[in-house]
């Protein structure tokens, strides 16, 4: 090919293009005669590009093919502007949609938990399998508490918070497999259980619920929200009702990954609490309740605001246009 031949031939056409690509506000006519230049650009900017490879002549049609695109499939929409409908409308409306699996969620962990307390207190073979008496001692009396002032409260923060959106994300993204939510729960319960009996077999009870409640109350829910997100991502596969498995999982995978999301911010106010609230020789009372005023804000924002995004007809999903076909159909 001979490329300033074929530029020569073509440069009316382009410039056309371009001039059109430009308008702001283009009629009916200039708005077909925009469609017919792009594609009949596209295709010569494909043979330019088969022909002569990379060329300056070429990137200056592309700039004015993206430029044309734009006028007739439209800007995305900007990021930032999505934010407030993002937390207004979407990620309640997921936190809603899943409110009861929530609670089955927590009240099968809290179950298990307290069950493994009781065996463990009733049968001293259970307790010594997690170690000597003389180390469950300290534990009970020193490591528990140590736990939460041994590292700078802001270094502390940062730990407890990145380990724990990380724990919710994974359950929201392997809740398709089936296993691993129930697995991670278990281990959880197990550990709490363990915890409580272990203090509670010293007589240090009232330590146990003094360091866990404050910033335990907003953390476990978020992990148990996180945990029911995932299960009902599984559950999309494999009942997906009157839907395709495939548009299932789209739709509820979509719509509930942005709980993960949101958890990230819950679990740093959670992070807070234990970095910074836990650790202080505060009256119990007053930890405690800052704990239940964060868990309380998180329910209103959860049940109050979402059931209201839910009403307005939000699901937490993307809009149809942005979320895509839901099906190939024959043109």
């Amino acid at each position: 090919m001979d490329l300033d031949a074929y530029s020569a031939a073509h440069r009316g056409e382009w410039n056309r293009l371009d001039e059109l690509g430009r308008l702001r506000n283009p009629s009916g006519a200039e708005a077909d005669e925009l469609i017919e230049r792009y594609q009949a650009g596209a295709s010569q900017l494909s043979a330019l590009t088969t022909s002569a490879g990379s060329t300056a002549v070429g990137d200056r049609l592309s700039v004015s093919l993206s430029r044309a695109r734009l006028r007739f499939t439209g800007a995305s929409p900007n990021v930032l502007a999505q934010v407030p409908a993002f937390f207004a409308l979407q990620l309640p409306a997921a936190l809603y949609r899943i409110r009861w699996l929530v609670l089955v969620v927590a009240l099968a962990t809290l179950a298990v938990s307290t069950l493994y307390a009781v065996w463990a207190l009733n049968d001293p073979q259970v307790l010594a399998n997690f170690g000597t008496d003389d180390q469950l001692r300290k534990v009970a009396e020193q490591d528990f508490v140590n736990y939460y002032s041994d590292n700078p409260a802001a270094s502390f923060t940062g730990q407890v918070w990145t380990n724990n959106a990380w724990i919710t994300a994974q359950c929201v993204a392997f809740g398709i497999v089936g296993v691993y939510v129930p697995y991670l729960l278990l281990q959880n319960a197990i550990n709490l259980g363990v915890n409580a009996a272990v203090l509670f077999h010293y007589g240090h009870a009232d330590v146990f619920f003094q360091y866990i409640l404050p910033h335990g109350m907003l953390e476990l829910t978020a992990i148990f929200v996180g945990a029911a997100a995932g299960l009902r991502i599984f559950w999309a596969w494999i009942a997906p009702g009157p839907r395709t498995r495939g548009q299932a999982l789209a739709e509820d995978g979509r719509a509930l990954f942005t709980v993960a999301i949101g958890l990230v911010f819950v679990l740093l106010v959670s992070g807070v609490i234990e970095g910074f609230v836990t650790p202080q020789p505060w009256p119990w009372p007053v930890k405690i309740g800052i704990g239940a005023v964060a868990l309380a804000a998180f329910l209103f924002y959860m049940l109050f605001v979402g059931g209201r995004a839910v009403r307005a007809g939000a699901t937490g999903d993307l809009a149809d246009f942005d979320a895509g076909a839901k099906r190939l159909v024959a043109a």
